[in-house]
């Protein structure tokens, strides 16, 4: 199912260029949360990388089972809500998405440790909301996408109804997130690919990944964060990438 988002008119940046915005998602952040580090990545090095044995982060939607062992009568299950927050008695209101379940354990007993004298839990994710990714930029169809199961960066243009005329293929960006709050990104060569199915070494896509393809041309630092960092974004991947795994 797609959720259409209009037209775009946002362009890719490069070389240094590039490595700055990326440095800027996520710094229109939320609150007081610290700034998250942008990492870059060569397309090669992405598969390998702990990029694709990052651990499940969490989302809005999700279902959490939370046991507390030294008091079983607190035990309940929550959701994510749409701000990324959990809330449970006894424990203040706390930021959950992008973060893993152990770290939402973690801070859960520590905020119980002025109610409980030794909060003992587990944070188990039970129930998963709808797997989500962004195509935007040269594509005919931008929005977002469930993720019918595994797929590539390809895949996931074809369901954006395909490039346009005007798409530069071999310098397709992805951005991903990562536990801690980096901002990842790499360049695929979406063409080379098209041309050679043996270079289609595509790493499958994950939720909130973001998939952009540039026209030919370049843009200006400002004009690609106005347009597309912050208004071409759908607001839960805007969320996402602007709240930081460190914040509560």
């Amino acid at each position: 199912m797609r959720e259409s988002l209009g037209p775009m008119s946002a362009r890719l940046l490069s070389g240094p260029s590039l490595i700055a915005v990326l440095a800027t998602i996520g710094l229109v952040a939320c609150s007081s949360a610290p700034a998250a580090t942008s990492t870059d990545f060569a397309a090669d090095a992405w598969a390998t990388s702990a990029l694709a044995d990052a651990p499940y982060l969490l989302a809005p939607g999700d279902k959490l089972e939370v046991i507390v062992h030294t008091a079983p009568e607190l035990s309940r299950e929550l959701v994510v809500a749409p701000d990324g927050r959990i809330r449970m008695p006894l424990a203040e209101p706390l930021m959950a998405m992008a973060r893993t379940p152990d770290e939402v354990a973690a801070d859960l007993r520590e905020s119980l440790a002025s109610e409980l004298r030794d909060p003992d839990l587990d944070v188990v994710a039970t129930e998963f909301a709808s797997q989500k990714v962004f195509v935007g930029g040269e594509v005919r169809e931008p929005g977002m996408f469930d993720l019918p199961g595994q797929i590539d960066p390809y895949q996931a243009i074809v369901m954006a109804g395909g490039l346009t005329r005007d798409a530069k293929a071999k310098d397709v960006l992805l951005i991903r997130r990562l536990p801690g709050g980096e901002v990842s990104s790499t360049l695929v060569d979406v063409s080379a690919g098209l041309r050679d199915p043996k270079l289609a070494n595509w790493l499958p896509l994950r939720r909130f990944d973001v998939i952009y393809v540039p026209r030919t041309g370049i843009s200006k630092q400002n004009q690609f964060v106005q347009q597309y960092v912050r208004d071409a974004l759908p607001i839960p991947f805007s969320l996402y990438y602007d709240v930081s795994g460190k914040s509560r």
